[in-house]
């Protein structure tokens, strides 16, 4: 019998599209899908769903006690644009869900965790540029302080009591499948939409904005790479640098135009450009490729046909 899994923050963003893979992977009924709130129609109708608070123990607790849980995957998270108009909210979700995780973990009550952390860890002191797996962190975002400190969580807990956590930094993601969760990325998949819809777009961050950008189909495959190596051959248990690909507003509009040769971007760059100057133009990630094989399988030009093609798909329905 598999072990069972138990995603929390299973309706957001990733969580969505990580409980359907995983589901792929281990069968339906391996997989407890769960949130605050409940997810898409195809989320509910793939596998069992359970309505718990990641910010109440009791509750997550009895889930993993119910369900014989084995491993967790903590996607819950409030993040960088939200997280800045709600500062103290999204400080208590992204930090009290860790370590009620963690601390299950401490207890033996489940053996693995997956938790992810971001690029919003690095700040304006972190060299923007090929930026090191190992390197300054001084984050200016609520979102941003909560992931870096979960990193020094993370590894504590397995150096002091041996827990097996695994996390990955992820960059902007994007996907047609579900709609994005309030990040500073967030215009890598809204362009796509207007493109479709309006054809023209306006862009909150200014052309010449680079920052690290992932399709979604590639963050599940290094989420399930780095859960399924072997434990000895992570020898990061803070959280590793993950990249694919880096462009601007102004290089991804040029990209649709391949495709779609009328749209139109213009430029209004609102708080959320501060926040993306913030962080890096480009990822180190060899530390990853090198210790679980991490590696991409899309660039910007196959992102931009897939997306493209998935919300025409979507608008469709």
């Amino acid at each position: 019998m598999p072990a069972k899994i138990l995603i929390i923050g299973a309706s957001g963003q990733i969580g969505t599209e990580l409980s359907l893979k995983l589901r792929e992977i281990h069968g339906n009924d391996a997989i407890i899908a769960s949130d605050i709130r409940e997810g898409s129609e195809e989320l509910m109708a793939s596998g069992p769903f359970e309505i718990a608070n990641a910010m109440n123990y009791e509750q997550i607790a009895g889930l993993v006690e119910k369900h014989q849980i084995q491993e967790v995957y903590l996607m819950a998270a409030m993040l960088s644009a939200t997280g800045e108009k709600a500062p103290m909210k999204a400080w208590a979700l992204n930090m009290d869900s860790l370590f009620h995780v963690l601390n299950l973990a401490k207890d033996k009550k489940i053996k693995k965790v997956f938790w992810p952390s971001s690029i919003a860890v690095f700040g304006p002191s972190t060299p923007k540029e090929n930026t090191p797996q190992t390197t300054v962190m001084e984050p200016t975002t609520v979102y941003g302080i909560s992931k870096q400190t979960g990193e020094r969580w993370c590894s504590y807990y397995h150096r002091k009591y041996g827990v097996d956590v695994r996390s990955i930094r992820y960059p902007g993601i994007i996907s047609y499948k579900t709609l994005p969760g309030g990040g500073t990325t967030d215009y890598a998949v809204e362009i796509f939409h207007e493109a479709i819809k309006q054809g023209e777009y306006t862009s909150f961050l200014n052309a010449s904005t680079s920052l690290p950008m992932m399709f979604m189909e590639d963050a599940i495959k290094a989420t399930v790479a780095i859960m399924n190596a072997p434990s000895e051959a992570l020898k990061i248990r803070s959280s590793y640098n993950l990249a694919a690909m880096s462009f601007t507003p102004a290089i991804l509009a040029e990209e649709i135009k391949k495709h779609i040769p009328a749209f139109k971007i213009s430029y209004d760059p609102d708080f959320r450009q501060d926040i993306a100057d913030s962080w890096p133009s480009k990822i180190d990630d060899s530390a990853a490729r090198e210790d679980w094989g991490w590696s991409n399988d899309f660039d910007i030009a196959a992102l931009t046909e897939a997306m493209l093609s998935g919300v025409k798909t979507q608008l469709v329905k």
